[in-house]
C-alpha cells in the first residue's frame, strides 16, 4: 500500500485524500519557486496565491522560505480539506489560508504580488473514469488560457508568476502567454537525467517585460543515478536525507 504521507524536514504532507500526489517534479518546482521569491522578491507584506493547491505542498514549501500571506485555492473539496489539515499541522498555519473555490467564479479581495501554480497537464488527452482525478490531472475544467487570463487580471503590475507545465506544450504556452500580455523571464527545462528529453517546464514571468528571457536545463539525476548538485541545492532545505 502506498505511503499516505510524505515527510519533509519541517512539515509533513498527507496525500491519501487528494488525487494529486506529492511528486519529484512538484517538489522541485516548489523549491525553485520558493528560492526565486526569497532571492528576488522578498517582502514581508507579499500577498501570494497558490492556484490548485492540492495537498498544500507548494504553499508549505514557499512559506518555509518566505514571509507574507498565501491564499491557497482548491476546487476539489476533499483535497481542500486535506490541504487545510496539512497546513494546520505545520508551522505556517497563520500564514496560509486554504480556500475551497473555483477560481473562474471567484473574485479576490485584492491583487497579488506573486501567483504560482502547478496546473493540470493533460488537456485533449484520454481522461480517467474518476471525476476527482479528471479535475486534478486535466485542464478541462480550467483551461490553460483561462488560467493565464486569471493571472493577468489578478497580478500586481510589478508582480511575478511561476508555473509548472508540460514541455510538449511549450510553443502553445509561449503563444498563449504573449496573447495574455504575460512576459516570460525564465524557462527551465527539467530532465530526469541529461540523457533524457525534458518532461517539465518551469516558468517565471511578469506582467511587465523587464529582462531578456533566459533558458536553462536542470536535471534531477546524473548519469550514475545520484541527485545532481543543482537539484540537491534546491531540495536540501526540504528533503529529509539530503
Amino acid at each position: 500500500m502506498p505511503n499516505p504521507f510524505f515527510r519533509f524536514k519541517q512539515f509533513t504532507v498527507y496525500h491519501d485524500r487528494c488525487a494529486m500526489k506529492v511528486t519529484t517534479d512538484a517538489c522541485l518546482f516548489g523549491a525553485w519557486t520558493a528560492e526565486a521569491i526569497h532571492n528576488e522578491l522578498a517582502n514581508s507584506k507579499n500577498r501570494m496565491l497558490d492556484i490548485g493547491t492540492g495537498t498544500g505542498l507548494l504553499s508549505l514549501m514557499v512559506a518555509q522560505k518566505n514571509s507574507g500571506i498565501i491564499d491557497a485555492v482548491e476546487i476539489e473539496k476533499a483535497a481542500a480539506e486535506q490541504a487545510k489539515d496539512n497546513v494546520n499541522a505545520s508551522p505556517w498555519k497563520e500564514s496560509i489560508k486554504v480556500i475551497n473555490v473555483d477560481i473562474t467564479e471567484w473574485k479576490p479581495e485584492a491583487l497579488y504580488d506573486v501567483i504560482f501554480a502547478n496546473p493540470p497537464f493533460y488537456e485533449r488527452e484520454l481522461k480517467s473514469e474518476s471525476t476527482t482525478k479528471n479535475i486534478a490531472h486535466h485542464d478541462g475544467g480550467l483551461s490553460i488560457a483561462a488560467l493565464f487570463h486569471f493571472i493577468n487580471m489578478n497580478l500586481e503590475k510589478e508582480g511575478s508568476f511561476f508555473l509548472l507545465l508540460p514541455t510538449k506544450r511549450k510553443e502553445e504556452i509561449a503563444t498563449l502567454l504573449e496573447r495574455h500580455n504575460l512576459h516570460i523571464e525564465k524557462w527551465v527545462l527539467v530532465q530526469q537525467t541529461l540523457l533524457h528529453q525534458p518532461f517539465r517546464l518551469m516558468v517565471q514571468g511578469r506582467l511587465q517585460k523587464t529582462n531578456e528571457m533566459t533558458e536553462s536545463i536542470l536535471a534531477v539525476k546524473d548519469n550514475e543515478d545520484a541527485y545532481t548538485k543543482e537539484f540537491t541545492s534546491l531540495l536540501q532545505p526540504y528533503y529529509l536525507y539530503l
